[in-house]
């Protein structure tokens, strides 16, 4: 797989003890929130009531118990954190965003708030982020790709929906004002279209548009309308059967005769399109990978494949970057992170009952 993708700044702070923080729990008290996911919630959960006190307590004095607020967030489910949020709202007339961010600080405050969204808040603000990005590239479009491949249909409908009822306006219509050819045309495709969201395929089809593509790179028309089609509209097994179709036809994979055609920008995004549809867990294996190595951590990068996957199919992720890189994902982020930002990564991460 292609390679696409700054050192972690220690958060300081104050800490208090309080009873939140100080209850013991076994591994068999938890449970985890998906069959691939890592995040435990423990059993029996608690209340959303009994939850926001023990927020609202860590918040109170000098200093914040970061420990609670890690115990508390990182330990529970979306539907969970949404009746959190909902509750404490309507227990302190307070948001509990506004009280995050205002409690917290550098990576750690930026990762806890983006995990306290509902994921489709949280995908659309990423893709609002990355497509007003000034220096906008293959770096930040990659969202838009993971979001529309790498995500359910249903998903994708409800980041839509989110995006217009935040932004005035539809994800669609951004991109098409902020991307520019042809990668525009690629980006607009995939998150206008609904894919059919079962294991349905048709041999059939996937020899003629194993065809197709291949037609497509022979002229050098990657941006070409059946292109746009096949990848946008397919369902990801018929998808998977026609990459696998091309394979057999021509000896190549379909990304490494896309890397022969070039190593400009809609290569670089067609690359993260097929990876995104074909293996999940392998590309953000890498995701994680890259954010990690050289000099510094990109955390942006880091928070998205973490948060975004640590309820789906993190187990996955885990096992394919064993076996890509021989070495551990978890060892790799605690000898790359630090503090508090490490300590909740962790627990994402279901190492830290």
């Amino acid at each position: 797989m292609q390679s696409f993708f700054g050192r972690l700044r220690s958060t300081s702070s104050v800490h208090k003890k309080n009873s939140s923080s100080a209850i013991s729990f076994s591994e068999e008290d938890f449970k985890l929130s998906g069959s691939m996911g890592t995040v435990k919630v423990p059993e029996p959960v608690p209340s959303p009531d009994n939850d926001c006190q023990r927020l609202k307590k860590a918040f109170e004095g000098l200093g914040t118990d970061e420990e609670a607020v890690i115990w508390i967030l990182g330990h529970r489910n979306q539907s969970q954190r949404r009746k959190i949020k909902d509750t404490y709202q309507q227990l302190y007339n307070k948001s509990l965003l506004d009280d995050l961010h205002s409690e917290l600080s550098g990576d750690f405050r930026k990762a806890i708030i983006l995990w306290a969204y509902d994921p489709p808040e949280r995908d659309a603000k990423l893709t609002r982020d990355a497509l007003k990005a000034k220096k906008q590239g293959i770096k930040h479009l990659k969202v838009v790709v993971e979001i529309a491949c790498a995500s359910s249909p249903h998903h994708l409908m409800a980041v839509r929906q989110v995006y217009a009822s935040i932004f005035d306006c539809s994800l669609e219509e951004d991109i098409a004002s902020t991307v520019s050819l042809p990668l525009r045309k690629i980006l607009v495709g995939l998150v206008s279209s609904y894919r059919y969201d079962r294991q349905l395929v048709d041999s059939g089809i996937a020899g003629s548009e194993a065809s197709r593509l291949h037609e497509a790179i022979e002229t050098k028309q990657l941006d070409d309308d059946h292109v746009v089609r096949i990848l946008s509209t397919r369902n990801l097994f018929q998808l998977r059967a026609t990459f696998e179709c091309y394979m057999q036809k021509y000896g190549n994979s379909f990304d490494q005769d896309i890397k022969a055609c070039g190593n400009g920008d809609l290569e670089s995004l067609l690359i993260v399109v097929f990876w995104c549809i074909e293996s999940p867990e392998k590309y953000f294996a890498e995701v994680i990978k890259n954010s990690i190595v050289g000099l510094g951590t990109d955390e942006d990068s880091l928070n998205r494949a973490i948060l975004s996957r640590a309820e789906i199919d993190m187990i996955k992720i885990k096992e394919e970057y064993f076996n890509v890189y021989k070495r551990s994902l978890v060892d790799d982020i605690i000898g790359d992170t630090s503090g508090d930002y490490k300590k909740f990564l962790l627990t994402l991460l279901g190492e830290r009952p």
